[in-house]
């Protein structure tokens, strides 16, 4: 018997069950092997029928002390008998199992498990197990699988499949190294697969997942490695030349303040990635406020001078036009022509604009996702830049690269993430890190408060917009919900609008809302016309207003700490001193401990792993949007060891075949 062989070589199971089996994934003797089970079940020591309480899942050692009795129901074969200890007794109940009416005799003694009802005054067991005390005793010892089932197999099916596979189970290759094995104290391949079907106890359990773990960070890393390895082995067409550098260090030269070492770094990066040979795939990391534009800007810069076409692409067209005025001021001495192209652009600008992509007039183009429409054609794409990528799916992101032979692509990203993600986020691309914030820029003061701070928080605002600036309120609910104690924008808005006497000017904005509205909204804040903008999560990215100095959260327990630390970053983006006011509701110990963390620190980074500590990874920012970590046991926070060890051995034995 092999890996490889059809599920069919194996003893009892013929055709009928092999195609039930097909609907679980399992084909091969490979797939039955790693079929792991979802959960096990543990048998505890006897307890008195007395003690037990509806709900219980017990054993109970009794003796049968009444005849068994076996009838047709309107639905079941009933199977019945009473069995008691000296504490009490209790009800045996089995459906369609009338087989059993031959297996019991009065006076003879049982154990039961299973679950513990009541009926009137009578305690009963549905569909207990029973064992003789021999038995019982040998199963107390282990650890029984439960598989994930669909109709038609059962669960002792499977076991009985894994029970005939075992000795092969147990002579499964091992491709790691000895020394490997025994430096890191691991379990061997084959051990941790039966153990993790058949565990002897909760450690060899604990040992064969933390074993199965690392093999599949392993044969996932390696998979990208080799992946990165193809992309990077085709040649680019699109290198740039001598004077995109020349005028790459001009630009630089004449910014009105100076690059972080990261900036400078990162820039450094991506002009040795696209002077090379061959596709660059760079991730431009950094925290909120860190200068990801300017780089951005000096890519597509060497990136024209050089004769080839870039597209950035961003989540919000509020953005789009923040970032089309910001890069239009900044490369006007170079006479580059760059376009904006969304969804409001006129039919009239669309026309013109797709025609100067096709003929290569047009040498940048800013926008939303409708630069990735099928009617968009461009002459000579050579740089493609994402920005904020966890709002963009893969695909979308791919969409745009195939709009050119090639191109090189960036991505940005304001999201900060530990390194135990980033290994597996981003294990097809190199990353540059911004982790410095430019030196002009005032770190947000913050504080965590209760619901009793409001009054004082709305004198503050007050204050601020007096003295010329803007603030954010931001509430996690549209509108008032029965069923919800939290803040909502409607609501909220008109309290304010009530309680200011029109000396603030305050209006709210959702993602419900029209597009048109949206934008109206965001345009009248930008401009100053709108003091304090009440909103849902909605402007948490794609708004830029340097003259807002005040963000206060409501219900701030409600949020994950990189969500919070991301709408944080609305603020302190102008001259001017910049405040974060969580207000805690719940004010419970968990929420005071994960608000701390906000209110200590502005480093997005050390925010990130905190969060992930607190939360797990399940919800950070979507990260299994790419559909490529469909792990079985391994988890990124809980073998963060292991994953850790896989990155090592991915690099020091880059041709295991696992």
């Amino acid at each position: 018997m092999k890996l490889d062989d059809d599920i069919k070589i194996v003893k009892g199971i013929g055709d009928k069950t092999a195609s039930l089996y097909s609907k679980l994934g399992i084909n091969t003797v490979n797939d039955l092997i790693t079929y792991y089970p979802r959960a096990y079940k543990t048998y505890s020591e006897p307890v008195p029928v007395k003690t037990t309480v509806e709900g219980d899942r017990v054993a109970v050692f009794c003796k049968v002390v009444t005849y068994v009795e076996s009838h047709n129901g309107r639905r079941y074969n009933i199977t019945s008998l009473s069995a008691a200890d000296d504490s009490g007794s209790i009800r045996m109940v089995w459906f369609n199992m009338p087989f059993l009416k031959n297996k019991f005799h009065k006076g003879e003694e049982y154990i039961f498990y299973g679950v513990v009802k009541y009926t009137g005054n009578m305690r009963v067991m549905e569909m207990p197990e029973y064992f003789t005390e021999f038995q019982y005793q040998k199963t107390l010892k282990t650890m029984q699988p439960i598989y994930p089932l669909k109709a038609g197999i059962t669960n002792n099916s499977i076991t009985r499949s894994v029970k005939a596979v075992s000795s092969l189970v147990e002579t499964y290759p091992d491709y790691l190294p000895d020394e490997v094995i025994r430096e890191n104290g691991l379990m061997s391949r084959g051990q941790s697969l039966l153990q993790m079907h058949f565990p002897e106890n909760e450690e060899k359990l604990k040992s064969a997942i933390k074993r199965v773990a690392l093999d599949e960070f392993l044969g996932f890393l390696i998979g990208i490695r080799r992946l990165k390895e193809e992309i990077v082995k085709e040649e680019n067409a699109h290198k740039i030349n001598e004077e995109a550098r020349c005028k790459k260090d001009g630009f630089i030269a004449g910014l009105p303040f100076e690059l972080t070492n990261g900036q400078k770094k990162a820039i450094s990066d991506i002009e040795t990635d696209m002077s090379s040979d061959h596709m660059m795939n760079r991730l431009l990391q950094g925290d909120v406020g860190s200068g990801k534009t300017v780089v951005a800007v000096a890519a597509l810069l060497m990136n024209s001078i050089s004769g080839y076409q870039g597209a950035l692409m961003v989540p919000t067209e509020v953005l789009a036009v923040q970032h089309y005025e910001d890069i239009c001021k900044m490369l006007k001495p170079y006479k580059l022509t760059v376009r904006l192209l969304t969804g409001s652009s006129t039919a009239k600008e669309k026309r013109e604009i797709l025609n100067e992509l096709k003929t290569g007039i047009c040498d940048i183009v800013i926008g939303t996702h409708a630069i990735i429409q099928d009617n968009v054609d461009f002459n000579s794409l050579g740089l493609v830049i994402t920005d904020e990528q966890h709002r963009f799916g893969v695909k979308q992101r791919e969409t745009l690269a195939e709009k050119g032979y090639k191109p090189h692509v960036m991505v940005m990203s304001a999201t900060p993430i530990p390194r135990t993600l980033a290994i597996i986020i981003y294990a097809d691309m190199d990353i540059s890190v911004i982790n410095e914030l430019p030196a002009e820029r005032k770190k947000t003061k913050n504080c965590v408060v209760g619901t009793s701070y409001r009054p004082a928080a709305y004198n503050f605002i007050r204050k601020e917009v007096q003295a010329g600036h803007q603030a954010y309120v931001i509430c996690p609910m549209i509108e008032e919900n029965e069923t919800t104690e939290a803040e909502d924008v409607i609501n909220y808005t008109e309290s304010l609008k009530q309680n200011r006497g029109g000396s603030v000017r305050v209006e709210y904005l959702h993602g419900k809302m029209k597009e048109d509205q949206k934008k109206e909204i965001l345009h009248r804040f930008i401009n100053k016309e709108i003091d304090v903008l009440v909103s849902t999560t909605v402007i948490e990215v794609g708004i830029n207003n340097p003259n807002a100095t005040v963000m206060m959260i409501e219900n701030a327990e409600r949020f994950g700490l990189a969500q919070l630390h991301q709408l944080r970053g609305r603020v302190g983006r102008g001259e001017a001193q910049s405040y974060a006011i969580f207000i805690n509701v719940k004010q419970s110990k968990e929420s005071m401990e994960r608000l701390k963390v906000l209110e200590d620190s502005n480093d997005g980074f050390h925010i990130a792993s905190e969060d992930l500590r607190l939360r797990g990874p399940g919800d950070f920012f979507g990260v299994r949007q790419s559909g490529d970590m469909n792990f079985k046991v391994a988890d990124i926070y809980n073998h963060s060891d292991m994953l850790v060890l896989a990155q090592e051995l991915s690099l020091k034995y880059p041709n295991l075949n696992i």
